[in-house]
Formats: C-alpha cells, structure tokens, sequence
C-alpha cells in the first residue's frame, strides 16, 4: 500500500489546490475556476472580497473587476450553492441538476418556505423577468421579504440564475436567457451526475476519504459516495497519509497518484496570504490534521470572546502555516493597515521572513487599490 509523509501529503494538498509553487504565469480565470471546481462567494469586502482573494492567490495578474466581467459574459460560469454561493463552470451545469432537485426537496418541506411560497407569486416574478429581463430583489415590493424569499427559492431550485453582479448585488433572470441553450437542454442521468461529483472531487483533492468527497461538493449523501467507491474500486488506489501526529489516514486517490507524488515540486520560501475561506484551509479539522495549525475565522464570535480578531489571515511558507495577521483596508485613504500580527511558536522570525510578509502585503494592497500599507500598532511588528 502507497504511504504519503506529512511533508509530501502537505506539498500534494497545495498543489492539488492550486497554491504550491503559483508563478506569474499567462492568466486564464476560467481555468483556475475549472481546476478548483468552484470558488464561494462572500460579501465582506475586509482587504477584499474572498472571491477576489482566491483567485488572486492563484494568479497575481487577477484584478477585482474579472469575475464579474467573466460573469456578465455569460457561457463561461453560473452560481450556484455549494457550502455557500459559489461560482462553478458553466460546464458543470448538467451535472448540477440533482443538486437542484435535492434543494427544492429540502426547501418543500420546509414550513418557512411553505407559508411564503404561493403559485400566483412565482409567476409574477416569472411574468416580470421575460418582460424586463434581470432584475434585483430591491425592483420588487420591498415592503416585505416575500419576493426576495421567493426570488432565491427559484434560484435554488434552477428555475433562475444570476445574470449579473453590481457592487456585489445579485441580478435575477430565467436560467434559459443565461445557460447556453446546448448545455441547458443536456440531460444527464442521476447514476451520470453522482459518478461524476464523486470522481471530480477525488481529482481535485488527489486523496480523499469517502466523508471528504462527501463534503466537497455538499451535494451528495455519505450513502451515495460509499456505495460510488464500491461501484468503483478498479479505478481507485487505496492508500495511507501521514497526519501530523504520524497516524497513519486511509483513503482513496486517483490512479495517477504516483505520477502526482513524483511531479512534486519543493518548498518554496515565499510568504503567501490566505483568505479564511480558501478551499485549502476550508475544512478546519484536515487543516488541523495534514498542517498541525489551528485557526478560525472569528467574524461570528463576540469581540470580547475573539482570540486573535475579526479577520485574521493564515500565513502560508512553503509547506508550514508559519502565523497570522490581521489587516482591514482603507480604501478611502488607499492604506492597508495591518491591526496585529503572530507568528506560529515553532516559527524563527527574522529580517528575510519580514521583508518577504512586507512584498506579500504590497501586493495585496494593490489588489485592493491601495497605495501604502501601515503597520498601526508597531508593537505587533517583529522587525
């Protein structure tokens, strides 16, 4: 049986999520989309949007305006919920179409949506959209919340999609005036669509164990992954990583999962900044468990109950999570302030770890179109 080290599992996982190694190379948007299986999508706009973030990450020539103007282009992507809203290529619609159905089950039941929910208001909305075209939740009565309940309930179930984004407010059309007609009208069988979802999530991690592909798309049911990993056994390899306290995890990988391990590049010794909801560090428990760092995002926790702050970002070196800083921009003043800054206990910190944080900062700090950054509380600053 192949067993992977922590360090090679570490370096395989970052790769795997498009971080190990990132170079300045030609960007294609739509493919970094395509290799992660879909982005999440948050409001909060803290430095910047974690969207933005993301990508960013990935390819440092990304610039805010991108995604949206992809978006608007129509036929490259769609949003849709995965753990949250997310953007997923348009390609995967047709592979999508259990996930609207298991929604719309789950929202039927519901009494919330039972009480709202009426015929006579679904086709005024429908009615309103083929008249007008995209609209926002603020075009409709907004004396009560019916219409924006409503709105996303058709939005869950397919029956609309996002047209368009302004300031990050969604515009509503009928999924037929936005998915191209070919990819529309492709039906794909269930057993098609879970095959699918299972092995593109296995793809996109390299190792992964039935309750993590599970996860992955939070789509399907540990019933429906388990009885997929039966069904397929020829085209998996069974395999164990080492966690960081040397325990030895099963799971399963792609066949090509040698290759992977041998096409491992080193460490690299830059500085990367991570936004809290990077699809790397997303779920807290195997970020724990392949990379020994804790961390929570604290933006629900009460102030006096925070441990570190309201937005604190992992710092990622080679294949160690080596601290944390707080940052908010100031977009006004075009300063991005830095609030507070750990380093990990394990971690030496030294003149070289501080100017390669200090190139990381300026470059986030021209994503969010500002000029300087600012360190305000100079205690916080090792050098």
């Amino acid at each position: 049986m192949i067993k992977i080290s922590n360090h090679d599992m570490r370096l395989l996982w970052l790769k795997s999520h498009g971080l190990q190694r990132t170079d300045n190379k030609k960007l294609d948007l739509l493919q970094i989309i395509k290799d992660l299986g879909f982005v999440q999508l948050d409001s909060i706009q803290n430095v910047t949007r974690a969207h933005h973030h993301i990508l960013w990450s990935r390819n440092k020539q990304y610039k805010e305006h991108m995604l949206d103007e992809l978006l608007l282009e129509k036929g490259n992507i769609f949003e849709h919920f995965t753990h949250d809203a997310s953007v997923i290529p348009i390609e995967f619609y047709p592979y999508w179409r259990g996930h609207f159905k298991r929604i719309k089950e789950r929202l039927d039941k519901s009494k919330y949506y039972k009480d709202i929910l009426d015929e006579k208001g679904i086709q005024n909305i429908l009615d309103r959209l083929k008249n007008e075209g995209a609209l926002h939740s603020s075009d409709f009565d907004t004396k009560s919340s019916t219409h924006k309940t409503t709105l996303d309930y058709m939005w869950y179930c397919g029956i609309l999609s996002t047209a368009y984004r302004k300031s990050f407010r969604k515009y509503y059309d009928l999924s037929e005036n936005i998915i191209p007609d070919n990819i529309l009208k492709t039906e794909v069988l269930e057993d098609e669509q879970i095959d699918w979802l299972c092995s593109q999530a296995l793809e996109k991690m390299s190792v992964a164990s039935a309750k993590d592909i599970k996860n992955f798309w939070g789509s399907l049911s540990i019933k429906e992954v388990n009885s997929w990993i039966k069904n397929n056994r020829e085209n998996l390899i069974e395999l164990q990583w080492e966690d960081n306290n040397k325990k030895l995890i099963k799971s399963f990988a792609p066949l090509d999962i040698e290759t992977r391990l041998a096409n491992l590049k080193k460490d690299t010794s830059k500085i990367q900044i991570i936004n809290p909801f990077d699809p790397t560090i997303r779920d807290r428990q195997r970020l724990k468990s392949i990379f020994d760092f804790d961390y929570k995002i604290e933006i629900f926790v009460p102030k006096e109950k925070r441990v570190w702050g309201y937005y604190v970002y992992p710092l990622l070196q080679g294949n160690k999570f080596i601290g944390r800083v707080e940052l908010k921009a100031d977009r006004k003043a075009k300063q991005l302030n830095v609030l507070n800054f750990w380093k990990e206990a394990d971690t030496t910190w030294n003149d070289k770890q501080q100017q390669k944080l200090d190139l990381e900062l300026e470059d986030l700090a021209q994503l969010a179109a500002c000029k300087r950054v600012s360190w305000l509380n100079q205690t916080t600053k090792p050098f």
